[in-house]
């Protein structure tokens, strides 16, 4: 199984923003974190989607899925409520350019 890189509390924050959960109306998504850290797994590494580990899951399923919750702002609410505790202790700007 892959290392998993969405920490506990990282999840609990972005669980609520799912879709396909059992209280949403339609089908009910088949373990949303695996999804998730596919998701990942694709932005951390560049690769393809038909590149994606089977054990993510079939590839062209998991990018359908991925379209889908970019198509319902998912993935956009998620970062809105990870940045909104953000601490910026360690960023950096660069006003060089």
């Amino acid at each position: 199984m892959t290392r998993r890189v969405l920490t506990d509390a990282q999840w609990a924050i972005i669980e609520p923003f799912c879709l396909g959960k059992a209280t949403d109306p339609g089908q009910t998504g088949r373990d949303p974190r695996l999804f998730v850290e596919a998701v990942l797994w694709i932005v951390r590494t560049g690769a393809q989607w038909r590149e994606l580990p089977g054990e993510f899951g079939n590839w062209n399923s998991v990018f359908k899925r991925f379209r889908r919750w970019v198509k319902a702002d998912a993935f956009y609410s998620m970062f809105k409520a990870l940045a909104a505790g953000a601490d910026f202790e360690y960023a950096m700007i660069d006003g060089s350019i």
